[in-house]
């Protein structure tokens, strides 16, 4: 096996000063989050609370060491723990006892092996079939559920745990015995921290809301009130020692720590690349992979739960500009001198701010901006989306993880299922193939079908194919021949090639020529081994349109359908840059809106230059009678605003644009009189549409060209 040279500290080589202090706060900051979190999972998981301040040091300073995504926090958090919890309730071991003490490392440690034999295997890159919508939603359902575990702490009550009904449940329940002064204490925490997020985002508000919290334990009766603050610890450090591997049954051990693993494995790495996309840059999966089984393998040896990486904690270094691992190393850092002279002041925390400052970070990290875009462009991506959101919240972590990827596959079938296909032709005058949909200007050759299939070919979408070609030649009778302009196939499999050659040997009873063209040569390979290779050898498989055509006996200049003229044009001619159909080409439905913006801003220009003539001329040089036509129209809309800019007389104007306008009638009359008819249809309705939209301009345009006449 090859792998990727390891590179140790890599977000922390070459490091620039200017970025020091905020590493260091947002270090601090999230050590300061990471004490109720790591503690309250650490119970969670079976363990004492003071083992979560453990599994915030060694584990997490490991994985910075390793870890390639230059914001990502590893540490005890949610999935991992209570996977952990409940594989003891299932041994018939009690949370906290001196078993679960002794078990719970061998747990962890089988964790970490697993993760190494993921790295071993490359199973990183599983996450690249994971699409964006997938991600999304579920690191919004991670936030989310995170949230609704920390809601019945701002009401006075405890952390929940489980899936969405056993959640919702716990809040409820706490609701009966809510703790006003503790709500107030949270929601006007919780309203401090998001209006300074939007006032001052740089401003780091957590590190002064847990010191006035502090402050406020000292000076008020919070227990009196009812507000709950954190547990006090004993100082110290954790003892290292290798967990006895003996301990439990082999095969039990293994179906626990695997669980486990995979849900580390798929939740770390798409959040960290949730959080690569976001930030524009790239993480080594495989390196990741490395940097679990590290912070995992000392977790284990610390006595520790499985570790986790942590959207919350991640989110909250983001929010306070954390730019490398130094956070993460001064997270680390900090808490062991916590640990080790500073256990006291955790005593003195509320649990309602600390909560607040969890739930901020978390409403930071959703991604329902994603959704309501997705909603916009793709109503199926937004579903795609829904469903892994619903699914960690209904199903738990990597079931909802499950439910994006089928609901991944299965959209990527759908779609491939209804590929982007078309009937091509010929422009008169050009060479290039064109979608016959883009204008009455695009003719089919006489005789001839060329149609264009975008998609790899099997067989969810082979059916739509024949069906298309069928359809079409009962439209048209007397055609000689199909032409499948294959660019956009990639691949064949066994179904589609049995219905190719189908479709070749009812078209072949017709007297119908059938060829296959313009694809990649691999195809013809694909296509020998699928038994289609006689096509080949007969030659129905020509390398271009332009082959096959010639093939059949039809040069250039082709001949159109309805006897539409096909002057070839002489290289000297020049070639068409069509500006206006490119914008139809880009923004679809929007292309008039387009245009109008595109004359806006040369008017903006005008405005500084002062140079009508950059204005009449700079826009025509490269396109078509109809589009330069339509292009003047526009302009002519904007007539009386051209001549306050430029000072220029309104009749002079309005002239020299209808002068422009009867030289385009006479080009298009020269080089393409079969559609001269056309052409005067086209000025009627811009005409109108003129009339409509500027009556005024109109009425000037209607008497310069009755002068023109006399």
């Amino acid at each position: 096996m090859r792998f990727k040279r390891i590179t140790l500290a890599p977000t922390m080589r070459k490091y620039n000063r200017k970025n020091l202090m905020r590493d260091v706060i947002a270090g601090m900051i999230i050590m300061a989050v990471s004490i109720p979190i790591s503690m309250g999972y650490a119970q969670i998981a079976g363990l004492p609370a003071v083992y979560g301040l453990y599994g915030s040091v060694f584990p997490i300073i490991l994985f910075a060491v390793f870890s390639t995504s230059p914001q990502f926090i590893f540490g005890v958090d949610a999935a991992p723990a209570a996977l952990i919890g409940s594989a003891l309730l299932g041994m018939g071991i009690e949370g906290g006892s001196k078993e679960a003490l002794e078990v719970v490392p061998v747990l962890t440690f089988f964790v970490a092996v697993w993760l190494l034999a993921f790295y071993l295997m490359h199973a990183g890159k599983l996450v690249n079939y994971i699409s964006a919508p997938v991600m999304g939603g579920f690191i919004s359902g991670i936030c989310m559920t995170i949230i609704l575990m920390q809601v019945p702490k701002l009401l006075g009550g405890t952390a929940g745990t489980g899936e969405l009904p056993e959640l919702l449940e716990h809040i409820q329940e706490t609701a009966g015995r809510i703790n006003f002064p503790s709500l107030m204490l949270g929601l006007i925490s919780l309203a401090i921290l998001l209006t300074v997020k939007k006032v001052a985002p740089k401003f780091p508000m957590a590190v002064v809301l847990m010191a006035a919290g502090a402050v406020l334990t000292v000076v008020l009766p919070m227990e009196e009130w009812g507000i709950r603050t954190l547990e006090s610890v004993k100082p110290g450090l954790p003892q290292w020692k290798i967990p006895d591997l003996a301990l439990l049954p082999l095969n039990q051990v293994i179906t626990v720590s695997l669980s486990v693993a995979v849900v580390i494995m798929a939740e770390t790495l798409l959040a960290e690349n949730n959080f690569a996309q976001k930030n524009g840059y790239r993480i080594n999966d495989d390196q990741e992979l490395l940097a679990f089984a590290a912070g995992n393998l000392v977790a284990a040896l610390t006595g520790c739960c499985p570790i986790n990486g942590s959207v919350s904690r991640t989110a909250m270094g983001e929010q306070y500009q954390g730019k490398t691992q130094l956070m993460s190393i001064v997270a680390g850092a900090s808490m062991l001198i916590l640990l080790v002279c500073g256990t006291g002041f955790i005593g003195y925390l509320p649990v309602p701010v600390l909560t607040a400052i969890v739930i901020s970070a978390l409403l930071g990290a959703t991604e329902f901006k994603l959704a309501a875009k997705l909603w916009k462009v793709s109503r199926t991506e937004c579903l795609i989306f829904w469903g892994a959101f619903v699914g960690v919240l209904l199903l738990g972590t990597i079931n909802g993880v499950l439910i994006g990827i089928i609901l991944s596959f299965s959209e990527m079938v759908i779609r491939s299922s209804k590929p982007a296909r078309c009937f091509v032709g010929i422009q008169p005058g050009h060479r290039h193939f064109r979608d016959l949909a883009e204008g009455s200007q695009i003719h089919a050759v006489e005789g001839v079908l060329v149609y264009r299939f975008s998609s790899n070919l099997f067989f969810a979408n082979v059916n739509i194919l024949q069906q298309d070609i069928e359809a079409e030649l009962e439209k048209k009778k007397g055609t000689k021949a199909v032409i499948l302009d294959a660019s956009g196939i990639g691949s064949i499999d066994i179904t589609a090639a049995d219905r190719l050659a189908i479709l070749y040997e009812a078209l072949k009873e017709q007297g119908i020529r059938f060829y296959i063209t313009e694809h990649i040569a691999d195809l013809n390979e694909q296509m020998r081994k699928l038994g289609l290779g006689y096509l080949i050898s007969e030659g129905c498989v020509r390398r271009t349109i332009h082959i096959a055509l010639k093939d059949m006996g039809i040069n250039r200049p082709y001949p159109l359908e309805g006897g539409v003229d096909n002057e070839e044009r002489s290289a000297s001619r020049k070639r068409v840059d069509n500006r206006v159909q490119e914008f139809v080409w880009a923004f679809g439905s929007e292309s008039e809106t387009e245009i109008e913006k595109q004359i806006l801003r040369q008017i903006e220009q005008l405005k500084k230059s002062g140079d009508v003539e950059n204005l009449l001329h700079g826009s025509w040089s490269h396109m078509e009678a109809m589009d330069e036509d339509e292009w003047l129209e526009h302009l002519e809309e904007h007539l009386k605003e051209i001549v306050n800019i430029s000072g220029k007389d309104e009749k002079t104007l309005a002239a020299r644009l209808e002068e422009h306008r009867r030289e385009v009638h006479d080009r298009i009359a020269k080089e393409h009189p079969e559609l001269a008819e056309r052409f005067r249809e086209r000025r009627h309705h811009l005409d109108q549409h003129l009339k409509e939209r500027r009556p005024e301009v109109y009425e000037l345009v209607i008497s310069l060209r009755e002068k023109e006449r006399k």
